[in-house]
C-alpha cells in the first residue's frame, strides 16, 4: 500500500517529467537503447585482467548513477551532524591527518551477472564484468564518528554523496545507511587513495566509503554528508531498491555481503565481435579469481569442460576482503567446448549452475560459461 502510494504521487506530479520512468518493465529481447546508453556511460573489468592481484585503476568496475561531480578539494568539506555531541565540517587534509590504513579489498556491484537472468530488468546490464579489487587507503570510520560522539539512541547512519538526481521517479541525494554497529567496524574506511593515488573523480574524489565485504552500492562515492538518526533510514537506494524481491509489490530484504563467486580469464584469443575463443591444443593454464562476502574465505574452486569438473589450486589471498587466485592445467583437444568454474566458500555456500531469481536482477551469481575452440 505504502509503494502504491509513493507511485500515485509521483505519477500525478505535473513537474516530474520522468514519471514514465517508473518503475520499470521487464524484458527477453534485445538491449534497449537506455541499457546501451549505461552501458556506454559504465564499464566492467577486462576479464583479462584477472591476471592482476590488484586490477589497474583504469580496468577496475565503474557504476554511476547520476553525473560524476565536479569538485573542488579546496571547497570540499564533509559535514557530521545530527545525533552528535561535537557536529563536524572536515577538511581533507583533517582526514588524512587521522591514523591511516591501505586495504586490498574486492568490489562487486550487487547487478552483476544480471544479463544472464531471463527474464531481465532494464537497468545496467551487466554480464560478469562488474567487479575489480583495488588498494583503499584510508581511515577508519569509526575515528570520525568517535570525534563527533555517537548518541547512545542512534538507530542508523546515513552517507550522502555529492551526486544527485532521479530513479524511478523520485530526485535524491544518492544516500545508504549502516548501523551503528557497521559502521563502528575497523573495515569500514574513509579513503582518499586507490592503489597509492589519489581518488580519480569517477571513483568518487575526493573522499568515499569503503564497506568491504559487502556489494558496491554500500561504498557512497563523492561523500561530503554524514547524518545520525534515531530512526531507519528511509532513502530510495535504501528502501526503494537494493533490495532482494520475488516481485515489485514484495518488500523484500537488504542487499548486502556479496554472495560466493568465481571467474576466469578466457584463455587463447578473441574474435573481435563474438569474443568467442580460439586456443592451440595442447596443455593450457587456466587462471581465475573467486572471492565471498563478509571476509568469508574461499575454500574450493572447480573447474570444468563440457561438464567435468576438476578441482583447481588455490593461492593464498591477499586479505581478509580480497579475492582468491585460482589455477588449473587444461588438456585442450581440438572441438568445441563449453569451460566452467564455481567456487565454495567456508560457509559452505556454493554457485549455482541456474539462476537464483530476484525481480532486479541482483545477487545472480550463476556459474560463468565461456564457449572456446581449440585447434
Amino acid at each position: 500500500m505504502k509503494n502504491r502510494l509513493i507511485w500515485e504521487q509521483i505519477l500525478s506530479d505535473d513537474l516530474n517529467p520522468f514519471y514514465d520512468a517508473a518503475p520499470r518493465a521487464h524484458s527477453t529481447g534485445l538491449i534497449s537503447r537506455e541499457e546501451l546508453a549505461l552501458a556506454n556511460r559504465n564499464s566492467g573489468i577486462f576479464l583479462e585482467a584477472l591476471q592482476h592481484d590488484i586490477t589497474p585503476a583504469g580496468m577496475h568496475y565503474l557504476l554511476v548513477h547520476f553525473d560524476v561531480p565536479n569538485i573542488r578539494k579546496e571547497d570540499w568539506r564533509l559535514e557530521v551532524s545530527g545525533l552528535v555531541g561535537n557536529p563536524l565540517a572536515l577538511t581533507l587534509d583533517d582526514i588524512k591527518a587521522l591514523p591511516a590504513v591501505t586495504m586490498p579489498v574486492t568490489l562487486e556491484c550487487a547487478g552483476n551477472g544480471r544479463t544472464a537472468m531471463t527474464p531481465r530488468t532494464c537497468s545496467m546490464p551487466w554480464f560478469f564484468e562488474a567487479v575489480g579489487t583495488a588498494e583503499w587507503t584510508g581511515t577508519p570510520l569509526s575515528h570520525v564518528l568517535d570525534h563527533a560522539g555517537l548518541a547512545e539512541d542512534a538507530v542508523e547512519i546515513a552517507f550522502f554523496g555529492a551526486d544527485r538526481g532521479f530513479d524511478r521517479g523520485i530526485e535524491h541525494d544518492y544516500g545508504r545507511s549502516l548501523t551503528p554497529d557497521k559502521a563502528m567496524s575497523d573495515e569500514v574506511l574513509l579513503c582518499y587513495e586507490m592503489n597509492g593515488m589519489p581518488l580519480l573523480p569517477q571513483h568518487g574524489f575526493p573522499l568515499r566509503l569503503i564497506v568491504p565485504g559487502w556489494y558496491g552500492m554500500a561504498s557512497v562515492k563523492w561523500l561530503d554528508r554524514i547524518e545520525v538518526l534515531d530512526h531507519a533510514f528511509q532513502g530510495h537506494q535504501q528502501v526503494g531498491t537494493y533490495r532482494y524481491r520475488q516481485d515489485s509489490g514484495d518488500e523484500g530484504r537488504p542487499v548486502d555481503v556479496i554472495r560466493v563467486r568465481s571467474l576466469m580469464a578466457p584463455p587463447g584469443i578473441p574474435d573481435w565481435y563474438t569474443r568467442r575463443r580460439m586456443v592451440d591444443a595442447g596443455a593450457v593454464e587456466m587462471t581465475g579469481r573467486a572471492w565471498s562476502g563478509g571476509g568469508v574465505a574461499v575454500e574450493r574452486v572447480e573447474f570444468a569442460v563440457d561438464g567435468v569438473w576438476q578441482d583447481a589450486r588455490l593461492e593464498p589471498r591477499g586479505g581478509d576482503y580480497a579475492w582468491t587466485k585460482w589455477t588449473c592445467i587444461w588438456q585442450a583437444e581440438p572441438g568445441e567446448h563449453v569451460l566452467a568454474c564455481r567456487a565454495t566458500d567456508a560457509n559452505g555456500d556454493v554457485q549455482p549452475l541456474e539462476q537464483v531469481w530476484d525481480n532486479s536482477g541482483f545477487g545472480n551469481n550463476i556459474v560463468q560459461q565461456v564457449s572456446v575452440t581449440v585447434r
